[in-house]
């Protein structure tokens, strides 16, 4: 059996374009694509925090050093600029590996410079 796994995040960044008219998709400045792992073309889940939208769509590059998230096409209508984001990607792994993988957490700050990375959710207190 397979399960699917959070593979990496790139965690509060920030959208700077959100282009309608742009083919699809959402471009992200290379070096965070590199920093959490995630390739061009590759699905991935948006979590708009400034509005709760929940949306799938793929990544491609941006220029590297940009700190570009441009949420472009239809998804346009999902986020603004200056709304902050999770972007996730997601994995499968047999049951045997999924047990000692950890994902690539990429933490933002509100410039999407690199703040910290990580392998590991702290366990949230009650």
């Amino acid at each position: 059996m397979l399960l699917t796994l959070l593979k990496c995040k790139l965690h509060k960044a920030t959208v700077t374009h959100s282009e309608l008219e742009y083919e699809g998709s959402c471009a992200i400045d290379g070096d965070l694509l590199d920093a959490a792992g995630i390739l061009p073309y590759e699905q991935i889940q948006i979590y708009n925090i400034a509005n709760g939208e929940r949306f799938t769509t793929y990544a491609i590059r941006a220029e590297a050093g940009s700190r570009v998230i441009s949420v472009n096409g239809a998804a346009a209508h999902k986020a603004n600029p200056g709304d902050r984001v999770i972007i996730c990607a997601y994995g499968q792994l047999p049951r045997e590996e999924a047990a000692r993988f950890h994902p690539r957490l990429v933490y933002l700050d509100a410039d999407n410079r690199i703040v910290r990375t990580g392998s590991d959710i702290p366990v949230q207190a009650a």
